[in-house]
């Protein structure tokens, strides 16, 4: 093992799982879960094989730029709306295809959308929101797969004011699943 090539000099590539006690959500994070070269392969891949937008949000009648870029992938006949916009979604990628295999293998989930969001710089960032809401989305399974830089990911419960912020340090090659309630939360 090369300890010049590690995430930090007491890292490891062994993948360790992380639960976090969070009241109404099931959250957990798996670090490492790619290898520092799959991730760095899949990141490069992704960054240059991937078409992404610059989705708008409409706000009091106002369509504001949302602060990253987006691409939607996945079975073509899920064309779903996320956050009040309406994409094309594109076929599976073999590099997104790979990602799929891996997260359906480790946390037993058939998923059949990808949404792909590029942060550009420590400025591109995302308001507080729920990914999904309504009883169409109750329990929802998200995935989400980190390349790139280690950004800070934070939660805070819809209405119990009295439970602090969760900051979760997304690093690269790291998997983080929200599940149970934690969407409705």
């Amino acid at each position: 093992m090369d300890v010049f090539n590690q995430r930090d000099l007491f890292s490891t590539d062994e993948v360790r799982k992380t639960e976090f006690d969070f009241p109404g959500a099931d959250i957990f994070l798996f670090e490492n879960f790619c290898s520092n070269e799959e991730s760095d392969r899949l990141y490069t891949s992704l960054l240059n094989n991937t078409n992404r937008e610059q989705d708008q949000l409409l706000i009091y009648d106002k369509e504001i730029d949302l602060s990253r870029l987006t691409a939607w992938h996945g079975d073509t006949d899920a064309d779903e709306s996320y956050a009040h916009t309406k994409s094309k979604v594109l076929p599976w990628t073999e590099g997104l295809l790979f990602i799929k295999k891996r997260i359906e293998q480790k946390v037993d989930v058939k998923f059949i959308l990808c949404l792909l969001n590029y942060y550009r710089d420590g400025e591109d960032s995302v308001n507080w929101h729920r990914d999904y809401t309504g009883e169409k989305w109750k329990n929802t399974v998200i995935g989400s797969v980190t390349f790139g830089a280690t950004r800070s990911f934070q939660l805070k419960h819809a209405t119990r004011k009295d439970l602090k912020r969760v900051d979760i340090p997304l690093a690269h090659g790291s998997l983080l699943i929200m599940q149970g309630a934690t969407q409705e939360n």
